[in-house]
């Protein structure tokens, strides 16, 4: 085997299953992980190493790391959109939930739909991004709609 590190996609079969030349690899960048095999993409190690370089190689790793904790959140800290791959019951996870809207706002499109009218979720990722209003529940837009209209400054996380 070359000792030359390529991309994933141009590698052979045997290399995209050979455990030291996709570390390799990922490390690189992580989105060559979709060429990776399909027991490479289950692998915690490969998937961690991949989601720490580039948070969307999430949307790669198997169902079941796509539900860890651990990579979710690595994931999400690299690029909080990462939360659209992560399991339901994550995006349903209110600390997973808060560590990708307070990194970026629109993150909240992913939430769950409990989430999106939870109010601290919204709040905070408001106060990161406005546009991410759109994408909390109908009643939170209204509500904080109207705040916003009568400039009251900040917005309450009472009900």
């Amino acid at each position: 085997m070359e000792t030359e590190i390529i991309s994933l996609k141009e590698a052979s079969v045997e290399e995209q299953s050979d455990r030291v030349f996709v570390i390799a690899a990922v490390r690189i960048n992580g989105t060559d992980l979709k060429y990776a095999s399909e027991e490479l993409r289950s692998d915690r190690e490969v998937v961690l190493l991949a989601v720490r370089q580039n948070g969307r190689s999430l949307e790669s790793a198997s169902r079941e790391l796509q539900a860890d904790r651990g990579i979710v959140t690595a994931a999400i800290k690299k690029w909080a959109l990462a939360l659209q791959y992560a399991s339901e019951d994550l995006r349903d996870d209110q600390n997973i939930v808060m560590k990708a809207v307070r990194s970026w706002g629109v993150a909240l499109k992913f939430a769950s739909d409990r989430l999106k009218s939870d109010r601290a979720v919204v709040v905070a990722a408001t106060k990161r991004n406005s546009a991410s209003l759109k994408y909390a529940s109908p009643s939170l837009q209204t509500e904080i709609g109207k705040m916003r209209a009568l400039g009251t400054g900040a917005i309450s996380l009472r009900n």
